[in-house]
């Protein structure tokens, strides 16, 4: 695998241009996963479902978390509705579904009353 280091990110009237590539490194990734199910359109669309529905992760935004904390607590909120309160299409055969419904976590639709109550 190589990963890529980038430098910092122009600032002033450049800021909206990618930062330069200063470098690669290459590691070696060992394992046995199924090749059928690499892809990185999966990646991309989950990465793209978290910008569209967190502010927090768009770019030039005043949204943003001040504190550590206050940001883990932001994704683990986004990923509990979105795992138990948001059926999703794909999932609705037979019936609407959640993720969390699909991999039998839970047997119904959460509401936001069930997740404010189980973090009382």
């Amino acid at each position: 695998m190589n990963v890529v280091i980038v430098g910092a990110e122009p600032a002033g009237e450049g800021r909206y241009s990618p930062a330069k590539c200063t470098g690669t490194n290459s590691r070696v990734i060992t394992g046995y996963p199924d090749l059928s199910k690499i892809s990185t359109s999966f990646a991309e669309r989950q990465n793209l479902t978290i910008r569209m529905g967190m502010r927090r992760f768009t770019r030039l935004t005043n949204a943003f978390s001040k504190k550590l904390e206050n940001h883990m607590l932001a994704i683990a909120l986004y990923f509990m509705h979105y795992n138990f309160v948001r059926p999703h299409k794909t999932l609705a055969n037979p019936y609407p579904r959640t993720p969390a419904m699909a991999a039998g976590i839970t047997n119904r639709i959460w509401t936001i009353e069930d997740i404010v109550t189980l973090a009382q």
